[in-house]
This record gives C-alpha cells, sequence and structure tokens, in this order.
C-alpha cells in the first residue's frame, strides 16, 4: 500500500501517525522543523524556571490516553480571574455576584434573539455590562478584530452551564484536584476528570507517541506540494521529490493549503483566513502566588497585554522554590512595533503594566525570562468567511485529503480535543484507503490508550 504523509510533528500530527500505524498502515510523517512539538515544546534554564509555548491543559484522561500519566501530577488548584476597575473578579461566580453585571445578564436574557456577529452573542449571553467591559475588550485584543466583525461561533466555545460549573467547582474543593470545567467539548467532564501536568513542561506529553513512531518522523523536511489530480490527492514534494501517497493529514494552518496544492484550486477561499500572531513574555519574580488566581484577564486596552498566567500558581514545579514566573499574553501583527520590539523594551512594557495592577512587584522582580512569538496563535473567526468554516470543518473537498489539529482545522480547540478529533478523523482516513481492522493492532497500543479508542 501506498504511505499516508502526515504534514507535521505536533500532538495532532504524532497521534494520527501512530494511531495509523496501530492499524496496520504505512505512514511517514514530515516535519519543517528540528524538533517534534509544534506549539506543544517547552523550555527549561540553568536557573530551573520551565515555560512553554503558551498555556495549555491536560486531563488525567488525556495523559492516561497518551501513556504519559506516570510523568504527569496532579493539579490540586486552578482558577481564572478578571481585573476590572481595580478589582479582582474571580470567573465566573465572582463577577455574577456583582449587583451590575447579574442585572444586565438577566435583562439580556428576557430580550434574546439570534445573533447576527459576536459582539451581539455577548450581549445575550453575558448582557450589555459585562459584554461591554470584559468580554468584547478581551476578544478583540485576541483576535485582532471588531467584535461586530467576528462570527457568533466565536463565543459559543465560551459557553457552560451554571449548574454544570457549581458541580465542577464543588467537585474541586471536595476532592483536592483542579476538575476540569470547558476544557473539552468532545468529551464528557466529571469529578473524576481533573487537570494534570508534565513535571518537565507541555513537551514531555509527546514522549510515549514519539517513542514509537521516531522511525518514520522526517526532520527538516517540509512539505513543498500537495500533488491533486481529478480532486483527488496523490502524491507530496519532500526536497524536490515527489512521493507518491494514498492520502495526506495536514495539520498546517489552513490558510497555507492553497498555496500548497498543485492541480486544484478548491481550497484558494482559505487563502483569506486569518490566525492571530501572538508574543509570549516571560518575566520572573521572588515569591509565589503573585496573581489573584492561576490566569488574570486584563480587559483595559491601555494595557499592551491581555492575559497574565502565572503557571506556578498551580504547577509549583515549574519554577524554582521560593520564585514563580509570570507569562504576559500580547496580541499582534508580523512586522508590527510588538512584533519588532526588542526584547528588553517588551519586558519593560510589560513590568511597568503589572506594577499599574500591583504595585509591590517591582521590588519581587528577578528579570526577564524570555520571549516566544507565533504568527498563527489562535484562529480568528471572521463572520465574512463563517460558511465557508464550517464546510471545511466538514470535509477539505478534495478526496484523501485531510486536516486535523487546531491549526489545520481552524479550530479554537484545547489540547484534548485535538486529540480526540483527530482519532475520530483517522477512523475516515482508514476507510478511505481500505485499511485492516483496527482491533487487529490493539496489542501495539501503550497500557491505557485502548479505552480511548473505543
Amino acid at each position: 500500500m501506498k504511505p499516508i504523509a502526515v504534514l507535521g510533528a505536533g500532538i495532532a500530527g504524532l497521534t494520527a501517525a501512530f494511531d495509523l500505524r496501530r492499524r496496520g498502515l504505512p505512514v511517514i510523517v514530515f516535519e519543517a522543523g528540528k524538533t517534534v512539538g509544534g506549539m506543544a515544546s517547552s523550555f527549561q534554564d540553568a536557573e530551573g524556571f520551565t515555560y512553554d509555548f503558551g498555556a495549555h491543559f491536560v486531563s488525567n484522561r488525556l495523559a492516561q490516553a497518551m501513556g504519559a500519566a506516570e510523568i504527569c501530577r496532579t493539579v490540586g488548584h486552578y482558577g481564572e480571574a478578571v481585573w476590572l476597575g481595580g478589582k479582582s473578579y474571580g470567573y465566573p461566580f465572582g463577577l455574577l455576584r456583582s449587583p451590575h453585571f447579574a442585572a444586565s445578564a438577566l435583562a439580556a436574557r428576557l430580550r434574546s434573539h439570534p445573533a447576527d456577529n459576536a459582539a451581539d452573542w455577548f450581549r445575550q449571553t453575558y448582557g450589555e455590562a459585562l459584554a461591554q467591559e470584559v468580554a468584547i475588550p478581551i476578544a478583540e485584543a485576541w483576535s485582532g478584530a471588531r467584535a461586530e466583525e467576528l462570527s457568533p461561533s466565536v463565543g459559543e466555545k465560551m459557553r457552560a452551564g451554571i449548574l454544570k460549573t457549581l458541580y465542577l467547582k464543588a467537585a474541586s474543593s471536595l476532592t483536592g484536584r483542579a476538575v476540569c470545567n470547558g476544557y473539552s467539548h468532545e468529551m464528557p467532564e466529571s469529578a473524576g476528570v481533573y487537570h494534570v501536568y508534565p513535571g518537565g513542561g507541555i513537551s514531555r506529553l509527546l514522549e510515549p507517541t514519539l517513542r514509537r513512531v521516531s522511525d518514520i518522523v522526517q526532520l527538516e523536511s517540509p512539505v513543498e506540494a500537495i500533488l491533486v489530480e481529478n480532486e483527488r490527492v496523490t502524491g507530496v514534494r519532500v526536497k524536490g521529490q515527489d512521493i507518491v501517497v494514498s492520502a495526506a493529514i495536514s495539520t498546517a494552518p489552513v490558510n497555507v493549503l492553497p498555496r500548497l496544492i498543485k492541480g486544484s484550486d478548491t481550497l484558494s477561499p482559505m487563502a483569506e483566513f486569518r490566525y492571530r500572531p501572538m508574543i509570549f513574555v516571560n518575566l520572573r519574580f521572588t515569591g509565589r502566588n503573585l496573581l489573584p488566581d492561576t490566569m488574570l484577564w486584563v480587559p483595559d486596552r491601555s494595557q499592551a497585554f491581555f492575559r497574565l498566567t502565572e503557571a506556578p500558581f498551580s504547577m509549583p514545579w515549574l519554577a524554582p522554590e521560593g520564585k514563580t514566573q509570570i507569562t504576559f499574553d500580547i496580541g499582534c501583527q508580523v512586522g508590527d512595533e510588538f512584533w519588532t520590539m526588542p526584547e528588553d523594551k517588551l519586558a519593560a512594557i510589560c513590568l511597568d503594566g503589572i506594577c499599574r495592577i500591583f504595585p509591590n512587584l517591582r521590588q519581587k522582580y528577578l528579570g526577564f525570562g524570555g520571549t516566544l512569538k507565533t504568527p498563527v496563535a489562535y484562529p480568528v473567526y471572521m463572520a465574512k468567511y463563517e460558511e465557508q468554516r464550517r464546510r471545511f470543518a466538514r470535509a477539505t473537498g478534495i478526496d484523501g485529503l485531510y486536516s486535523v489539529g487546531r491549526n489545520g482545522e481552524f479550530g479554537h480547540l484545547l489540547m484534548e480535543d485535538v486529540y480526540w478529533r483527530t482519532l475520530r478523523r483517522m477512523r475516515d482516513v482508514a476507510s478511505y484507503v481500505g485499511a485492516p481492522a483496527a482491533s487487529e493492532h490493539e496489542s501495539a497500543l501503550p497500557q491505557g490508550l485502548t479505552p480511548a479508542l473505543g
């Protein structure tokens, strides 16, 4: 059988490769970079600080499914807060206890109508006050677009029932574990599904899978073209060589696909799809639990950043004893003032900004901990291409071409949903190429993975 080409060796690409291999199918993974992981990358320095490429969330269910449970530690607490008007509000109940926001939200419920855009969705779901003061400013900061230009689908991933949230919050208090709430839409959440994290950072989550497919991963091998004939994938071009394949699985950003595909213009409209570039600035401080909670949302648009994350608040092993690290999320555009700004100036802007909120942190400042940049941090759901996005979510329109992962699906997907959705899509791939029954290869699965595939 002709091999299946997988473009990219992040969590989606490696999961796809392993699942196809266990089904008895030949696979080749082409990774453009020098290492695997993609956005699931971790960095450690000589001083004992560990930081990842942005914020990630791992459940015990995902760690078990990926065979990484033994290297993960249980997270005892995780929470989010919003800084507004000089005060911290816990999310979501701290905001709901405010009469100002509660009355506005109730009034919105009484006059609900179909939302035309994200701004409408926020107003109808949260009320005028909370939408204008919190939801809309944050959505515009991470998307780089006006809320009126965004699809209502932006808000759909944020929907969580009050009763469910109350139940899971109570379960977290009773169990002493950070029970997951709203981090998977593909699988049910319960008191038994809680946050864990690898001791050495998020990249370690991929180690068990990588060990089983490392021999088929080709690093520094970017796919230059996906060859299509009669709307069907026939091959890929790598380093100038055409390789015949039975299917291609892409994790590349969807706006890159039109440039890669040779022989079809079916995906040409995808070229205009936008991703939000992001800069993550890490600053170090003495002390712990300096923020009100693990994550602090900052709707104040006079600030360069819109989110602060103190990972050691929940995962103390990510920083040396008595020290912590705070990550600042800055939305930008490639080539703009922030993207081209020297790192020391970015650090100074972030330090000045957080000291406007917490003045005592300046005397606790230990120094700059590094900056990470990505041009494709978040898909931007513009209303003008929502119909095309929904069509693409069902199928690429080219036989034998499948797109997986957050960038590949152009979806607001967290890590666990990337995993489950990739597995389900691989069933479609196996059916397309005529794979043997997966059950014939279950014995090759790492411990804990079999139930996940049921």
